[in-house]
């Protein structure tokens, strides 16, 4: 019985467990002071890929890391680095997945020409279906 409320217990309290213990970095939360410094900086940040949530900007998630990425976004736009330099620096420190518009490299060429190839594949097979149908009901079928 002991048991059994032990592992209930342990059931419950991890969730707790997976808590941050740690707080929020200093501009996760706040926006920098200056209007334009912030505009510049929000823009960048919805330009940036969440690493956890993966399908989330750092502005939009609510993931400590995303947190952490906000406020080095903030800090370095505060400091005078444009918002290319900041990308720049993000995509050095995380690779070229942090960015939502990565750059054409041999690495990245397939995420460029998909869209290209399926958009053309659909066209081919829908043309060739509209073939088959036009030549099937001239022969009376």
């Amino acid at each position: 019985m002991m048991r059994r409320v032990l592992l209930v217990a342990l059931v419950f309290a991890a969730p707790l467990a997976a808590q941050d213990a740690v707080p929020p970095a200093e501009y996760a939360y706040r926006q920098l002071p200056d209007a334009r410094a912030e505009a510049e900086a929000h823009a960048l940040m919805t330009t940036l890929r969440c690493l956890v949530c993966q399908g989330q900007s750092i502005a939009d998630s609510d993931a400590a890391l995303a947190g952490d990425m906000r406020s080095l976004v903030r800090q370095r736009i505060a400091a005078g680095e444009t918002p290319d330099q900041v990308r720049a620096w993000l995509v050095d420190r995380y690779g070229d997945w942090v960015s939502y518009d990565p750059p054409l490299t041999p690495a990245t060429w397939p995420l460029w020409a998909a869209p290209i190839a399926l958009l053309g594949l659909g066209g081919w097979l829908a043309a060739r279906k509209l073939r088959r149908k036009r030549s099937g009901t001239g022969d009376g079928e």
